[in-house]
């Protein structure tokens, strides 16, 4: 096995090196902007941006209808996968977009809103721009070419911030959001195309799709569930709430959940291929998993639970207190995130197994429960949503953690132990930040020292508790720092001794 783990650590540890540098711009960039538009644009704006946006994750779903999954997990790919995989997306994709632009009416109407009815059609524009690139994407995903990857994003996501910004200075309310998300994918599918070397021929299989759709067609259902799961309660609290309370909701889960679950998000992208090319070797699978979720774990569970403490102080510093209504969501929705962040990897490994159909009927699973507290919560307003979506998510991603150790055929307490260290390291900051902060507000301190001073104890705090509680974790973090041939111990892709 010594061969094939060398042969994986070097693109692993260069796709992690690019991930990083691409995550430290896009979510600082992405927090910048949200906070500079938060203050140009109101909650209403926003709900209204929001009604729209629930095409956003759609578009991904349908960009390459799974065909992209299978030509990463696929061993041996022929010219006539990719070009079929090419042409069917795209017809996918321009189909959608008529369909979005013919219904946008009609969504409209569902909301009883008639200002969101071009909204809707203008992103429907989405669904064609994004799947032209699907293909030339997943095939640098396939060759571990995270460079070519990461740089067009960078770049996009700069465009789309240029954008937004200023037609949020112009004035356009909520268009500046939906431009943003134009520029974003406009400029991304142009630099994939000049980044990738392969382009399609004008050639279609139909014994290449029948190939890739029984592998995609389960993921491509599970995508389309979790879409749903998604979304379903922005839609709900949009119907029923009105868009100021979507607004202030939506702001809350973006602010939160979304940004937290990219932290596992990069690897993800990294280290399905990797999976995929250890498919056989469950040991090696089981280390790395753990591992990565450590990592995971080492940032995402103290910073959720600081920012538990510390929400009504951010959002009366960061956001201003026309967003005061934002700190109670925050605050639950930061601990929906800790447990959803924990799960990131699992499809992955359920697809690399090829265990497609497993992931699809937890899916069905997840996506019923979930559902069913959105509606039930729906009675108690906001909060009551998001609450509901808290106890759902009690019961679902537990579960999900032992579907997928049961796939790799090992006790769910190896995942329980990888991550005791850091759990309890979070918890002593956890005491440290809620201490210094009640202190701070008994002598009168105001939010602004307050929130640096919180701040600033969290990281003194979890920092040396979780070298010494987690030292494995801290170890392959400073491995990473490290070219690749000198990283032997980051996630070293091999199983424990």
């Amino acid at each position: 096995m010594s061969q094939p783990s060398e042969s994986l650590r070097a693109p692993v540890m260069q796709g992690f090196a690019w991930k990083g540098v691409s995550q430290i711009f896009l979510q600082g960039s992405r927090l910048v902007v949200a906070v500079i538009l938060a203050r140009m644009l109101s909650p209403h704006d926003y709900g209204l941006a929001a009604m729209a946006l629930v095409l956003a994750s759609l578009v991904i779903v349908f960009s390459d209808v799974a065909l992209g999954a299978a030509l990463v997990q696929r061993t041996r790919l022929s010219d006539a996968d990719r070009s079929t995989a090419f042409w069917t997306s795209v017809s996918v994709g321009a189909l959608c977009t008529v369909l979005g632009i013919s219904l946008s009416g009609v969504l409209a109407g569902f909301y009883g809103d008639p200002d969101v009815q071009p909204l809707f059609a203008a992103l429907s524009l989405s669904f064609l721009i994004t799947s032209l690139a699907a293909t030339h994407e997943a095939l640098l995903v396939r060759e571990m070419n995270f460079r070519s990857l990461e740089i067009r994003m960078m770049v996009g996501t700069a465009a789309g911030a240029v954008a937004g910004i200023l037609l949020a200075a112009k004035g356009y309310g909520a268009w500046a959001i939906i431009g943003q998300q134009l520029a974003l994918s406009t400029v991304s599918t142009a630099l994939l195309w000049l980044l990738s070397p392969w382009h399609p021929s004008l050639s279609f299989s139909r014994s290449s799709l029948r190939s890739l759709g029984g592998f995609s067609g389960n993921v491509f259902a599970h995508r389309l569930l979790y879409y749903l799961h998604r979304n379903i309660d922005n839609l709900l609290i949009g119907r029923f709430l009105g868009p100021a309370s979507l607004g202030v909701y939506g702001f809350a889960y973006n602010v939160m959940l979304v940004p937290f679950s990219r932290i596992a998000g990069p690897l993800t992208e990294v280290l399905f291929p990797a999976f995929s090319r250890m498919q056989h070797d469950r040991a090696r699978m089981t280390a790395v998993w753990v591992r990565a979720v450590r990592l995971v774990a080492s940032f995402s569970v103290p910073a959720l639970l600081g920012l538990v403490v510390v929400a009504p102080d951010f959002v009366s510093v960061v956001l201003g207190e026309k967003w005061a209504g934002a700190t109670t969501l925050i605050q639950i929705l930061a601990w929906v995130g800790l447990l959803q962040s924990l799960q990131t990897l699992n499809p992955n490994i359920l697809q690399a197994l090829d265990r497609t159909g497993t992931l699809l009927r937890y899916t069905i699973v997840f996506f019923a429960l979930h559902m069913t507290a959105f509606v039930v919560g729906l009675q108690w307003g906001v909060v009551g949503v998001a609450v509901a979506y808290l106890v759902s998510s009690l019961i679902v991603e537990p579960l999900f953690a032992w579907v997928t150790t049961r796939a790799l055929g090992v006790s769910p307490l190896v995942l329980v132990r990888g991550l005791s260290g850091v759990f309890q390291a979070s918890a002593l900051m956890f005491v440290a930040v809620l201490a210094t902060r009640l202190l701070l507000q008994e002598a009168g301190v105001g939010a602004p020292l307050r929130l640096a001073a919180t701040v600033a104890v969290g990281i003194l705090v979890y920092v040396p508790c979780w070298k010494w509680r987690a030292g494995d974790a801290f170890d392959e973090l400073k491995a990473f720092r490290r070219r690749p041939h000198k990283r032997p111990t980051a996630l070293a892709l091999e199983p424990p001794v």
